[in-house]
Protein backbone atom coordinates (compact mmCIF):
# COMPACT_ATOMS: atom_id res chain seq x y z
CA UNK A 1 0.00 0.00 0.00
CA UNK A 2 1.47 3.32 -1.37
CA UNK A 3 0.72 6.76 -0.30
CA UNK A 4 -0.25 9.04 -3.03
CA UNK A 5 2.65 7.80 -5.72
CA UNK A 6 5.41 9.18 -6.42
CA UNK A 7 7.25 9.05 -9.79
CA UNK A 8 10.03 6.55 -9.34
CA UNK A 9 7.28 4.14 -7.59
CA UNK A 10 5.09 4.61 -10.57
CA UNK A 11 7.54 3.35 -12.77
CA UNK A 12 7.51 0.12 -11.29
CA UNK A 13 4.06 -0.57 -12.15
CA UNK A 14 2.90 0.21 -15.76
CA UNK A 15 -0.49 -0.86 -17.21
CA UNK A 16 -3.10 -2.90 -15.73
CA UNK A 17 -6.92 -1.53 -13.93
CA UNK A 18 -7.17 1.01 -11.69
CA UNK A 19 -10.61 1.11 -9.45
CA UNK A 20 -11.48 4.61 -7.94
CA UNK A 21 -13.61 4.55 -5.09
CA UNK A 22 -13.39 7.39 -2.29
CA UNK A 23 -16.85 6.92 -0.79
CA UNK A 24 -17.22 5.69 2.58
CA UNK A 25 -15.80 2.44 4.47
CA UNK A 26 -19.37 0.78 3.77
CA UNK A 27 -19.14 1.80 -0.01
CA UNK A 28 -15.92 0.53 0.13
CA UNK A 29 -16.34 -2.93 1.27
CA UNK A 30 -19.17 -3.37 -0.82
CA UNK A 31 -17.07 -2.79 -3.73
CA UNK A 32 -15.06 -5.87 -2.91
CA UNK A 33 -17.24 -7.69 -5.72
CA UNK A 34 -16.10 -5.85 -8.22
CA UNK A 35 -13.48 -5.72 -7.52
CA UNK A 36 -13.16 -9.50 -7.64
CA UNK A 37 -14.73 -9.86 -11.16
CA UNK A 38 -12.59 -7.24 -12.31
CA UNK A 39 -9.51 -9.33 -10.99
CA UNK A 40 -10.99 -12.60 -12.68
CA UNK A 41 -10.78 -10.88 -15.77
CA UNK A 42 -7.85 -8.69 -15.57
CA UNK A 43 -5.94 -9.43 -13.26
CA UNK A 44 -5.38 -7.98 -9.65
CA UNK A 45 -6.59 -4.17 -9.93
CA UNK A 46 -4.84 -1.03 -8.04
CA UNK A 47 -7.48 0.72 -6.14
CA UNK A 48 -7.40 4.68 -5.18
CA UNK A 49 -9.46 4.73 -1.89
CA UNK A 50 -9.25 7.30 1.35
CA UNK A 51 -6.58 7.03 4.31
CA UNK A 52 -9.53 5.33 5.92
CA UNK A 53 -10.40 2.45 4.55
CA UNK A 54 -7.26 1.56 2.83
CA UNK A 55 -6.42 -1.25 5.37
CA UNK A 56 -9.64 -2.89 4.29
CA UNK A 57 -8.26 -3.59 1.03
CA UNK A 58 -4.53 -3.70 1.39
CA UNK A 59 -4.31 -7.32 1.92
CA UNK A 60 -7.83 -8.40 -0.22
CA UNK A 61 -6.59 -11.03 -2.95
CA UNK A 62 -8.05 -9.38 -6.00
CA UNK A 63 -6.00 -5.57 -5.41
CA UNK A 64 -2.01 -5.32 -6.64
CA UNK A 65 -1.82 -2.03 -4.47
CA UNK A 66 -3.99 0.26 -2.75
CA UNK A 67 -3.08 4.26 -3.08
CA UNK A 68 -4.45 6.25 -0.38
CA UNK A 69 -5.77 9.62 -1.72
CA UNK A 70 -6.71 11.93 1.06
CA UNK A 71 -8.68 13.99 -0.42
CA UNK A 72 -9.44 16.22 2.62
CA UNK A 73 -5.86 16.26 3.56
CA UNK A 74 -2.90 16.67 2.31
CA UNK A 75 -4.33 15.58 -1.04
CA UNK A 76 -7.43 17.98 -1.05
CA UNK A 77 -7.85 20.91 -3.79
CA UNK A 78 -7.21 20.94 -6.90
CA UNK A 79 -3.53 20.46 -6.43
CA UNK A 80 -3.80 17.54 -4.70
CA UNK A 81 -6.07 16.51 -7.24
CA UNK A 82 -3.60 16.94 -9.80
CA UNK A 83 -0.38 15.94 -7.98
CA UNK A 84 -1.77 12.25 -7.84
CA UNK A 85 -3.21 12.04 -11.27
CA UNK A 86 0.11 13.04 -12.65
CA UNK A 87 1.52 10.26 -10.67
CA UNK A 88 -0.81 7.67 -11.78
CA UNK A 89 -0.59 8.96 -15.13
CA UNK A 90 3.21 7.98 -14.93
CA UNK A 91 1.75 4.26 -14.83
CA UNK A 92 0.00 3.77 -17.73
CA UNK A 93 -3.01 2.27 -16.92
CA UNK A 94 -5.65 1.03 -19.67
CA UNK A 95 -8.28 0.50 -18.10
CA UNK A 96 -10.29 2.39 -14.69
CA UNK A 97 -13.86 1.84 -13.47
CA UNK A 98 -15.30 4.29 -11.56
CA UNK A 99 -18.44 3.27 -8.83
CA UNK A 100 -17.96 6.60 -6.69
CA UNK A 101 -20.29 9.07 -8.70
CA UNK A 102 -18.12 11.98 -7.73
CA UNK A 103 -16.61 14.77 -10.11
CA UNK A 104 -13.54 14.28 -8.01
CA UNK A 105 -13.61 10.66 -9.84
CA UNK A 106 -13.99 11.53 -12.92
CA UNK A 107 -11.27 14.02 -12.83
CA UNK A 108 -8.74 12.13 -11.38
CA UNK A 109 -9.26 9.66 -14.26
CA UNK A 110 -9.02 12.10 -16.96
CA UNK A 111 -6.05 13.66 -15.74
CA UNK A 112 -4.10 10.19 -15.35
CA UNK A 113 -4.79 9.89 -19.11
CA UNK A 114 -6.83 6.23 -18.60
CA UNK A 115 -7.68 5.41 -22.04
CA UNK A 116 -10.91 3.52 -21.15
CA UNK A 117 -12.63 4.98 -18.39
CA UNK A 118 -16.33 3.35 -17.14
CA UNK A 119 -18.81 4.60 -14.69
CA UNK A 120 -22.21 5.27 -13.90
CA UNK A 121 -24.19 7.19 -16.55
CA UNK A 122 -26.38 9.19 -13.63
CA UNK A 123 -22.67 10.59 -12.42
CA UNK A 124 -21.91 14.34 -12.48
CA UNK A 125 -18.99 13.44 -14.41
CA UNK A 126 -20.30 10.65 -16.69
CA UNK A 127 -20.01 13.04 -20.20
CA UNK A 128 -15.56 12.25 -19.57
CA UNK A 129 -16.80 8.30 -19.71
CA UNK A 130 -16.27 6.61 -22.81
CA UNK A 131 -18.79 4.13 -21.30
CA UNK A 132 -21.78 5.20 -19.94
CA UNK A 133 -23.23 2.44 -17.50
CA UNK A 134 -27.05 2.53 -16.26
CA UNK A 135 -27.17 2.22 -12.61
CA UNK A 136 -29.53 0.50 -11.38
CA UNK A 137 -32.86 1.85 -9.71
CA UNK A 138 -33.05 -1.17 -7.51
CA UNK A 139 -31.81 -4.19 -5.79
CA UNK A 140 -28.78 -4.08 -3.43
CA UNK A 141 -25.67 -1.75 -3.90
CA UNK A 142 -23.46 -4.99 -4.17
CA UNK A 143 -25.56 -5.39 -7.67
CA UNK A 144 -25.52 -1.82 -8.67
CA UNK A 145 -21.81 -1.58 -8.18
CA UNK A 146 -21.51 -5.28 -10.53
CA UNK A 147 -23.67 -3.43 -13.16
CA UNK A 148 -20.51 -1.32 -13.92
CA UNK A 149 -18.73 -5.39 -14.72
CA UNK A 150 -21.61 -5.92 -17.03
CA UNK A 151 -23.08 -9.63 -16.37
CA UNK A 152 -21.83 -11.46 -14.22
CA UNK A 153 -22.68 -15.14 -14.06
CA UNK A 154 -21.89 -16.26 -10.44
CA UNK A 155 -21.16 -12.98 -8.43
CA UNK A 156 -18.51 -13.60 -5.60
CA UNK A 157 -19.44 -12.32 -1.95
CA UNK A 158 -18.47 -9.38 -0.27
CA UNK A 159 -15.66 -9.93 1.68
CA UNK A 160 -12.25 -8.99 3.43
CA UNK A 161 -8.97 -10.81 3.93
CA UNK A 162 -7.96 -10.41 7.36
CA UNK A 163 -4.70 -11.33 8.27
CA UNK A 164 -3.90 -14.19 11.43
CA UNK A 165 -2.22 -10.95 13.16
CA UNK A 166 -5.71 -9.55 12.68
CA UNK A 167 -7.53 -12.80 14.52
CA UNK A 168 -4.69 -12.83 17.04
CA UNK A 169 -5.01 -9.45 18.44
CA UNK A 170 -9.00 -9.81 18.34
CA UNK A 171 -8.57 -12.98 19.93
CA UNK A 172 -6.19 -11.23 22.44
CA UNK A 173 -8.16 -8.40 23.62
CA UNK A 174 -10.96 -10.55 23.74
CA UNK A 175 -8.87 -12.62 26.48
CA UNK A 176 -7.86 -10.32 28.22
CA UNK A 177 -11.64 -9.00 28.97
CA UNK A 178 -12.84 -13.03 29.98
CA UNK A 179 -15.00 -12.90 26.94
CA UNK A 180 -15.44 -15.92 25.10
CA UNK A 181 -16.84 -16.46 21.05
CA UNK A 182 -20.78 -15.82 20.83
CA UNK A 183 -21.08 -12.34 22.28
CA UNK A 184 -23.45 -10.05 21.32
CA UNK A 185 -21.81 -6.94 19.37
CA UNK A 186 -23.25 -3.70 19.36
CA UNK A 187 -22.46 -0.85 16.87
CA UNK A 188 -24.39 2.24 18.19
CA UNK A 189 -22.33 5.01 16.22
CA UNK A 190 -22.46 6.36 13.12
CA UNK A 191 -21.01 10.02 11.14
CA UNK A 192 -24.62 10.90 10.35
CA UNK A 193 -26.69 11.93 14.05
CA UNK A 194 -29.76 10.70 12.44
CA UNK A 195 -28.78 7.16 12.25
CA UNK A 196 -27.73 7.08 16.01
CA UNK A 197 -30.39 5.24 17.13
CA UNK A 198 -31.25 6.23 21.13
CA UNK A 199 -32.11 2.68 22.43
CA UNK A 200 -28.43 1.24 23.05
CA UNK A 201 -27.85 1.57 27.11
CA UNK A 202 -31.65 0.09 26.98
CA UNK A 203 -31.15 -2.42 24.90
CA UNK A 204 -27.53 -3.30 26.42
CA UNK A 205 -29.50 -3.64 29.78
CA UNK A 206 -32.23 -6.10 28.54
CA UNK A 207 -29.95 -8.31 27.16
CA UNK A 208 -28.29 -11.68 28.87
CA UNK A 209 -24.28 -12.29 28.70
CA UNK A 210 -21.21 -10.32 27.39
CA UNK A 211 -21.93 -7.51 25.03
CA UNK A 212 -18.95 -5.81 23.00
CA UNK A 213 -19.08 -2.69 21.67
CA UNK A 214 -17.68 -2.00 18.15
CA UNK A 215 -16.73 1.53 16.68
CA UNK A 216 -13.86 4.20 16.33
CA UNK A 217 -12.46 6.67 18.88
CA UNK A 218 -15.06 9.33 17.84
CA UNK A 219 -18.01 6.47 19.43
CA UNK A 220 -16.00 5.90 22.54
CA UNK A 221 -18.10 8.40 24.51
CA UNK A 222 -21.30 6.69 22.99
CA UNK A 223 -20.05 3.25 23.76
CA UNK A 224 -19.55 3.94 27.56
CA UNK A 225 -22.80 5.66 27.81
CA UNK A 226 -24.51 1.89 26.98
CA UNK A 227 -21.71 0.41 29.12
CA UNK A 228 -22.62 2.05 31.94
CA UNK A 229 -26.10 0.36 31.43
CA UNK A 230 -24.92 -2.53 32.17
CA UNK A 231 -21.98 -2.84 33.95
CA UNK A 232 -19.76 -6.01 33.98
CA UNK A 233 -21.24 -7.43 31.14
CA UNK A 234 -20.12 -4.69 28.26
CA UNK A 235 -17.09 -4.49 27.28
CA UNK A 236 -15.99 -0.95 25.05
CA UNK A 237 -13.37 -2.05 22.15
CA UNK A 238 -14.82 1.63 20.75
CA UNK A 239 -11.11 3.55 19.12
CA UNK A 240 -8.87 0.05 20.54
CA UNK A 241 -8.61 -2.05 17.31
CA UNK A 242 -8.06 -1.29 13.87
CA UNK A 243 -11.21 -1.78 10.96
CA UNK A 244 -9.57 -5.49 10.09
CA UNK A 245 -8.88 -6.31 14.07
CA UNK A 246 -12.44 -5.00 14.43
CA UNK A 247 -13.92 -6.95 11.77
CA UNK A 248 -11.50 -10.28 13.10
CA UNK A 249 -13.48 -9.58 16.79
CA UNK A 250 -17.15 -9.58 14.59
CA UNK A 251 -15.94 -12.77 13.33
CA UNK A 252 -16.34 -14.52 16.71
CA UNK A 253 -19.62 -12.59 17.66
CA UNK A 254 -22.64 -14.61 17.75
CA UNK A 255 -24.61 -11.43 15.77
CA UNK A 256 -24.48 -7.60 15.54
CA UNK A 257 -26.80 -5.14 16.42
CA UNK A 258 -25.53 -2.18 14.25
CA UNK A 259 -27.61 1.51 12.71
CA UNK A 260 -27.31 1.43 8.68
CA UNK A 261 -23.51 2.44 8.98
CA UNK A 262 -19.75 1.03 8.02
CA UNK A 263 -19.83 -2.15 10.90
CA UNK A 264 -23.12 -3.48 8.93
CA UNK A 265 -20.96 -4.45 5.87
CA UNK A 266 -18.13 -5.10 7.83
CA UNK A 267 -20.64 -8.10 9.33
CA UNK A 268 -21.83 -9.00 5.98
CA UNK A 269 -17.58 -9.85 5.17
CA UNK A 270 -16.95 -12.04 7.68
CA UNK A 271 -20.36 -13.60 7.76
CA UNK A 272 -22.33 -13.22 11.30
CA UNK A 273 -25.47 -12.49 11.41
CA UNK A 274 -26.77 -9.11 11.24
CA UNK A 275 -29.80 -6.71 12.36
CA UNK A 276 -29.47 -3.50 11.26
CA UNK A 277 -31.95 -0.44 12.65
CA UNK A 278 -33.09 2.05 9.95
CA UNK A 279 -34.11 5.30 10.60
CA UNK A 280 -33.47 7.69 7.97
CA UNK A 281 -32.65 5.48 5.42
CA UNK A 282 -34.93 2.25 4.44
CA UNK A 283 -33.29 -1.00 3.09
CA UNK A 284 -34.65 -0.30 -0.10
CA UNK A 285 -31.70 2.33 -1.10
CA UNK A 286 -29.47 -0.64 -1.26
CA UNK A 287 -27.79 -0.81 2.35
CA UNK A 288 -29.75 -4.11 4.10
CA UNK A 289 -27.77 -6.83 5.36
CA UNK A 290 -27.97 -9.64 2.74
CA UNK A 291 -27.50 -13.20 5.04
CA UNK A 292 -31.13 -14.59 5.13
CA UNK A 293 -31.37 -14.59 8.60
CA UNK A 294 -30.27 -11.06 9.09
CA UNK A 295 -32.82 -8.83 10.23
CA UNK A 296 -33.64 -5.36 9.14
CA UNK A 297 -35.61 -2.86 11.77
CA UNK A 298 -37.91 0.22 11.05
CA UNK A 299 -40.96 2.46 12.03
CA UNK A 300 -43.49 3.02 9.41
CA UNK A 301 -43.42 6.87 8.40
CA UNK A 302 -44.25 8.81 5.57
CA UNK A 303 -41.25 11.07 6.17
CA UNK A 304 -38.51 8.29 5.63
CA UNK A 305 -36.62 8.36 4.12
CA UNK A 306 -35.56 11.56 4.10
CA UNK A 307 -32.23 11.66 2.40
CA UNK A 308 -29.70 9.16 0.99
CA UNK A 309 -27.29 9.13 4.04
CA UNK A 310 -29.27 10.67 6.80
CA UNK A 311 -29.06 14.26 8.42
CA UNK A 312 -27.46 15.17 11.04
CA UNK A 313 -30.61 16.78 12.29
CA UNK A 314 -34.26 15.56 11.76
CA UNK A 315 -35.58 17.88 8.69
CA UNK A 316 -39.15 18.16 10.74
CA UNK A 317 -37.07 18.37 14.48
CA UNK A 318 -39.03 14.95 15.54
CA UNK A 319 -36.65 12.18 14.96
CA UNK A 320 -39.16 9.82 15.29
CA UNK A 321 -37.88 7.37 13.27
CA UNK A 322 -35.03 6.61 15.65
CA UNK A 323 -37.02 7.04 18.56
CA UNK A 324 -39.97 5.29 18.24
CA UNK A 325 -38.06 2.30 17.32
CA UNK A 326 -38.91 0.21 20.85
CA UNK A 327 -36.36 -1.40 22.34
CA UNK A 328 -38.59 -4.54 22.99
CA UNK A 329 -38.73 -5.05 19.58
CA UNK A 330 -35.50 -5.07 19.30
CA UNK A 331 -34.43 -6.65 21.88
CA UNK A 332 -36.78 -9.66 20.77
CA UNK A 333 -35.33 -9.44 17.15
CA UNK A 334 -31.91 -10.38 18.88
CA UNK A 335 -33.48 -13.34 20.70
CA UNK A 336 -34.91 -14.83 17.26
CA UNK A 337 -32.11 -14.27 15.58
CA UNK A 338 -29.64 -15.74 17.69
CA UNK A 339 -31.96 -18.64 18.41
CA UNK A 340 -32.59 -19.19 14.25
CA UNK A 341 -31.05 -22.56 12.78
Amino acid sequence: MTDSPRGSEAAGRRGGTLVVQTAFLGDVVLTTPLLSVLAGRHGPVDVVTTRGAAPLLETHPAVREVIRYDKRGADAGVSGLWRVAAALRGRGYERAYLPHRSWRSAALAVLARVPERTGFADAPGAVTYTARIPRPSAGHEVERLLALAGPVANPPAVSLRLTPDDHRVAGEWLARRGVAPGFVALAPGSIWGTKRWPGYPALAASLDGAIVILGGAEDAATAEAVAAAAPGRVQVAAGELTLRQSAALLARARLLVTNDSAPLHLATAVGIRVIALFGPTVPAQGFAPRGPRDAALGVDLDCRPCSAHGPQVCPLGHHRCMRELRVEAVAEAVHGVAQAV
